[in-house]
């Protein structure tokens, strides 16, 4: 199985609908790349779509209110 880039989960919440949960973002997520697909960034690997998540939540490129979440793409690198 092919391990999914962390930008490319990014890209896609950019072009989805803004605001929303971590519930709706997880259920994106897995209805685009599958249930068992295993993610990984630039500085991580071997991730679920969870960790995936608090990952991102924790680095500040999802932000905002609990059910207001959306992608800062000043946040994204760029290689």
């Amino acid at each position: 199985m092919a391990s999914i880039h962390g930008h490319q989960v990014l890209e896609l919440i950019l072009s989805s609908a803004a605001n929303q949960t971590l519930s709706e973002l997880r259920k994106l997520i897995t209805s685009t790349f599958g249930e068992e697909a295993e993610y990984h960034t630039c500085s991580a690997e071997g991730m679920n779509v969870d960790t995936l998540l608090e990952f991102l939540v924790a680095r500040g490129k999802i932000a905002g209110e609990a059910n207001k979440l959306n992608v800062d793409p000043s946040k994204i690198c760029n290689h």
